[in-house]
C-alpha cells in the first residue's frame, strides 16, 4: 500500500485577506500553505463527500452539483444541515427539533418540511460541515 505525502496537498495561502468591497492593493507575497484536508476535515475517519442534487436547499447556499463535506461523528443540533435517510431515500435538509418532534426542513419555500414519525425508517448519516461549489 502506498503512503500519500500530505505535503503534496498544500496550496499557497495569501497573507492578506481579499476584500469583497472596495479593492485594495494586493500583496506580492504568500504567508504559508494550507492543507485543504486539514481545513475541511476535522475527523478524517468519520468524514465523507457527497454530491448534492436538486434545489431544495438553495437558500442555504447548497446548489445541485455542489460537493458536501459530511461529518458522521457530529451530533446534529437544531438547524444543522444533515444528510438523512427516510424510508430508504437520502436527502439533505435542516434538522429541526420542536416540542419533541423532529422535522427535516428544506431551504426553499417551494418544498414542504418532512415530519419524522414513528412509522418512518429514519437515520442521520452526518452533519454537513462545508459546501464546495464552482462559481459560474
Amino acid at each position: 500500500m502506498t503512503q500519500t505525502n500530505r505535503n503534496n496537498n498544500l496550496i499557497p495561502l495569501a497573507f492578506e485577506p481579499v476584500h469583497a468591497g472596495f479593492p485594495s492593493p494586493a500583496d506580492d507575497f504568500l504567508d504559508k500553505s494550507i492543507d485543504m484536508n486539514e481545513f475541511l476535515i476535522k475527523h478524517p475517519a468519520a468524514t465523507y463527500f457527497v454530491r448534492a442534487e436538486g434545489n431544495s436547499m438553495i437558500n442555504s447556499g447548497i446548489f445541485s452539483g455542489d460537493i458536501l463535506v459530511v461529518d458522521k461523528s457530529l451530533e446534529p443540533s437544531n438547524n444543522s444541515i444533515v444528510i438523512a435517510s427516510i424510508d430508504g431515500e437520502f436527502t439533505v435538509k435542516k434538522f429541526v427539533k420542536k416540542n419533541h418532534s423532529i422535522f427535516l426542513k428544506p431551504s426553499n419555500g417551494k418544498f414542504r418540511k418532512i415530519q419524522i414519525t414513528k412509522d418512518c425508517e429514519f437515520e442521520i448519516w452526518g452533519v454537513v460541515t462545508f459546501v464546495i461549489h464552482q462559481i459560474k
